[in-house]
């Protein structure tokens, strides 16, 4: 197999970027209802503690950020990124927090406003189309802000965390000034060694295969935040060993087919989402494709899925990526307005 030069390589990086919004927005317009269907309404990873279902594991993961932001009724807070809205609506659930997701895809748009009514939650929650590198809203808007697995998409994380902390005279925005970003970031570990040419594949291949410009270091992502003008409060890799470690199943468990071994909801949760579930789906969609029952391209997302979700499992094994890198930063109450940093962040 023939190696990319480094040239070659740095190219495909810098076009993705280029092509970040329209690439995403493409991308998501496919494979939403697949994750639907896989995933449930949240599109992320959670900590797998053992004995807990997956709803239990992922609503958990999300009211954690809600605990962390102090988010309490009353408080207007916005989802960046927030997808189909499954984590909003949980967390507006436990903080009574009214909680607006913004997203650039128009067809989630769509789906937040059905789940939204459908769980009589359309009070507390909604969702706006629009930019997050480019966010229109009214000074003084949000009294905290969290993403979720979603800022990654962004082409360079100065931008979208400048956005979010964006600070001019007498204008603020997005968030109020004293007040904290918190989220999930998805960012590769000391463990990755970019002159190893295995590492670099997996880590591509994750890039590929979800739709991402380029996947930024643990380190960079926290010098990115300083860079614009936030204060790191607090930050941790939850997919780390830590001491209650041994009460955990991998947070990739969900697709390499180990998750609840033995249970019923294992069974179904493996079918959906580990390599023999994974296999007998995409036959079933390239049959319903053909014969006219699934949108054309869908069987073709379906392979990018199965690409992104192999080295997952691989980056996940040899700790080289992290789909849970947490984070609370807070917008100092007498920010300084700073130009907008130039992209400093591309690893060489």
């Amino acid at each position: 197999m023939a190696v990319k030069k480094p040239e070659e390589d740095s190219a495909a990086i810098e076009k993705r970027k280029d092509n970040a919004t329209v690439m995403t927005n493409y991308y998501y317009d496919l494979v939403t209802d697949l994750y639907e269907y896989g995933w449930g309404e949240s599109f992320h990873f959670g900590r797998m503690f053992r004995g807990d279902s997956f709803a239990h594991n992922i609503a958990r993961h999300e009211c954690y950020l809600g605990m962390r932001l102090g988010l309490r009724p009353g408080m207007k807070v916005l989802d960046v990124g927030c997808g189909v809205g499954g984590p909003m609506r949980e967390i507006a659930k436990f903080t009574g927090a009214s909680i607006v997701g913004i997203n650039n895809n128009a067809y989630q748009v769509e789906r937040c406003g059905y789940y939204g009514k459908k769980y009589a939650l359309d009070q507390l929650t909604s969702a706006v189309k629009g930019n997050f590198l480019d966010m229109q809203f009214e000074a003084q808007t949000f009294d905290a802000v969290y993403s979720v697995e979603a800022t990654c998409h962004a082409p360079v994380l100065q931008e979208v965390y400048g956005e979010i902390f964006r600070h001019q005279p007498l204008i603020s925005r997005v968030l109020k000034p004293g007040q904290c970003y918190s989220g999930y970031e998805w960012c590769t570990t000391d463990d990755y060694d970019e002159s190893n040419a295995e590492h670099k594949r997996i880590v591509r291949a994750i890039e590929e295969g979800d739709s991402l410009a380029h996947m930024y270091s643990i380190s960079e992502c926290l010098q990115a935040m300083k860079d614009v003008g936030f204060e790191v409060l607090e930050y941790a890799d939850l997919a780390a060993p830590h001491p209650g470690s041994d009460a955990l199943d991998p947070w990739y468990s969900t697709l390499d087919g180990t998750f609840g071994k033995g249970s019923l909801e294992g069974m179904v949760i493996n079918f959906r989402m580990a390599p023999t579930g994974r296999w007998i789906t995409d036959h079933m969609l390239s049959l319903f494709e053909m014969i006219g029952l699934a949108p054309k391209g869908i069987n073709t997302a379906h392979h990018v899925l199965l690409k992104a979700a192999e080295n997952l499992v691989l980056g996940g094994k040899m700790h080289l990526f992290t789909p849970m890198f947490f984070f609370v930063a807070r917008k100092p109450l007498n920010a300084p307005e700073r130009p907008r940093p130039a992209n400093t962040m591309y690893a060489k």
